[in-house]
C-alpha cells in the first residue's frame, strides 16, 4: 500500500482565461479573430468623456481660434437664421485663408465635389409623420428631404471629416505659432549684425531646417580682452534640439566670465552638458579664444565640421584639434590646437547643414562649394562673406527642402589701411 509520501502531487490547474481572452477564443472559432482583434486595437482607450469633450470644449474653441475678430454682439442681434449662416460663413473664411494657397485650392475642390454628390442624392421633399406629444398622437405632419440610399452617410461623414479637419489646423496653427515666438526669441539670443572690434570682423547666420532649430554661434569678449568665438550644433531638429541649444549658449556664457583657459572650459561644459542633456542627444562645438594683441588663435573642435582658415597668402587649412561631441562621455578630455590669424585671413566656422544641403539630383554643396565660396569673397568683409556662402547654398538646393539647419559664422582679421606719407617738409 503505498504511503502519503509517495503520492504524486497533482498538477496545478491553469488559470481560468478572464473575459478578454474567452471574448478572443470565441472570435477565432468564429473566423472573425482579425476582424475582433483590429476593433479592439482601434477603440483602445476610447471613453465617452473624449468623445464629449471634442464637441464641448474642443469644437467651441477651435471656432474661438478662427473667428476670434467677430464682433459676437453684431452677431447676437440678428435673426436665428441669419447669425447661424453667418457664422459658417465666417468660420469658412477664417479657416481656409490659413490654408495655403495651394491647400486652399484643393479643399474648395473637395467641398464642391461633396456638395454636387450630396445634391445628386436629394429626390425632392417628402412628410414625415410626428407626433405632437411623447409616443402618443396626433400626428402632424413635417416636410423632409428625400434623401438616396447612403446620401444622409455621405452628409455626415463630410461633416465629421470637416469636424475632424478644423480641429487639427486649428492644433497646429497654435503650435505654429507657439514655435514662431520662440524662434524669434532664439534668433533674439544669437548676434544679428557684424561684429567689428577686438581686431577681428565676424558675421553670423543661422536658417533652421524647420521653424525652431538647434544651431548656434556666438562672438564673447572676455575681461582679459580676447574674444571666444564658438558655433555649435546639437544632434536633431526641432523645439528639443532648440532648447538643449538654449541651455548650452546659456551655460557657455557663464563660463566664459571666469576667464578659463579653454580645454578647462570645454571640459566644464562637457560636464554639464552631459549631466543635463538627454542620452540620446549630444552636442558638437567649435570653440576658439582670439587674442588681438597676437593674433593667436587657441581652439578645440568637439566633433564639429573643421572650420576652414583660408590664408591671406591663399593656402586652406582645417581645425582639427579637439575631442569627442559634448555630452557622449562626462568624464571626456580635449586637446587643444594652436594657430594664428594673420592680417587678411578669413575663418569660417558652419554646421554640417552647409556642405550637405543637396541639389534635386543628389549632389551636396561639399567642401568644394564652400571653399569656391570663400575664394571668391575671402577679400571683402564678414558680412559679404557669410551672406554669400549661404546664398550660394540656398541657390544650391533652390528646389529642394533643407534637412538640416544652416548656419555659418565668418570670421575676417582685416588688412591694415595704408598709411598715407606725410608731407615732405
Amino acid at each position: 500500500m503505498a504511503t502519503g509520501a509517495s503520492r504524486r502531487p497533482k498538477a496545478p490547474r491553469p488559470p481560468k482565461p478572464g473575459t478578454a481572452e474567452r471574448l478572443e477564443e470565441a472570435a477565432a472559432k468564429l473566423g472573425v479573430g482579425h476582424a475582433y482583434t483590429f476593433f479592439e486595437t482601434y477603440t483602445r482607450d476610447l471613453n465617452h468623456q473624449d468623445l464629449r469633450r471634442i464637441f464641448t470644449l474642443e469644437a467651441p474653441e477651435a471656432y474661438r481660434f478662427f473667428v476670434k475678430n467677430v464682433d459676437e454682439g453684431v452677431l447676437a442681434a440678428m435673426p436665428w437664421h441669419t447669425r447661424w449662416t453667418t457664422r459658417i460663413r465666417l468660420l469658412f473664411v477664417a479657416f481656409t485663408s490659413r490654408l495655403s494657397p495651394a491647400r486652399r485650392a484643393i479643399y474648395g475642390v473637395a467641398v464642391i465635389a461633396a456638395v454636387l454628390g450630396a445634391l445628386s442624392g436629394i429626390h425632392g421633399i417628402k412628410l414625415m409623420w410626428l407626433p405632437t406629444a411623447p409616443a402618443v398622437g396626433p400626428y402632424v405632419a413635417v416636410p423632409v428631404l428625400n434623401l438616396g440610399d447612403g446620401t444622409f452617410w455621405l452628409i455626415t461623414a463630410f461633416l465629421l471629416m470637416n469636424l475632424l479637419v478644423l480641429l487639427e489646423v486649428a492644433d497646429r496653427l497654435t503650435l505654429k505659432r507657439d514655435l514662431e515666438i520662440a524662434r524669434e526669441i532664439q534668433l533674439a539670443m544669437l548676434p544679428q549684425e557684424m561684429i567689428v572690434g577686438g581686431g577681428i570682423e565676424a558675421y553670423g547666420f543661422t536658417r533652421p531646417a524647420n521653424t525652431v532649430g538647434g544651431d548656434f554661434y556666438d562672438v564673447l569678449p572676455m575681461t582679459d580682452g580676447r574674444l571666444v568665438i564658438a558655433l555649435g550644433d546639437v544632434a536633431g531638429k526641432g523645439s528639443p534640439a532648440a532648447l538643449l541649444m538654449a541651455l548650452t549658449l546659456a551655460i557657455l556664457r557663464t563660463l566664459v566670465d571666469e576667464n578659463l583657459p579653454p580645454t578647462t572650459m570645454m571640459e566644464r561644459l562637457n560636464v554639464q552638458v552631459s549631466r543635463h542633456a538627454p542620452s540620446s542627444r549630444f552636442v558638437t562645438l567649435c570653440l576658439a579664444i582670439f587674442d588681438p594683441v597676437t593674433g593667436g588663435l587657441a581652439y578645440l573642435n568637439a566633433g564639429q565640421t573643421p572650420p576652414i582658415l583660408r590664408r591671406v597668402h591663399g593656402a586652406i587649412d582645417r581645425l582639427t584639434e579637439g575631442g569627442v561631441a559634448l555630452g557622449m562621455f562626462e568624464g571626456a578630455t580635449y586637446t587643444a590646437g594652436e594657430t594664428t590669424l594673420a592680417p587678411g585671413d578669413v575663418l569660417v566656422f558652419y554646421s554640417d547643414g552647409i556642405t550637405e544641403a543637396e541639389n534635386r539630383a543628389g549632389v551636396p554643396f561639399d567642401d568644394a562649394g564652400l571653399i569656391d565660396t570663400i575664394e571668391r569673397h575671402w577679400w571683402e568683409d564678414a558680412a559679404t562673406i557669410g551672406t554669400a556662402i549661404v546664398s550660394a547654398v540656398q541657390a544650391h538646393a533652390v528646389e529642394t527642402r533643407l534637412a538640416d539647419d544652416l548656419t555659418v559664422l565668418a570670421i575676417r582679421r582685416p588688412l591694415p589701411l595704408p598709411v598715407a606719407p606725410s608731407p615732405a617738409s
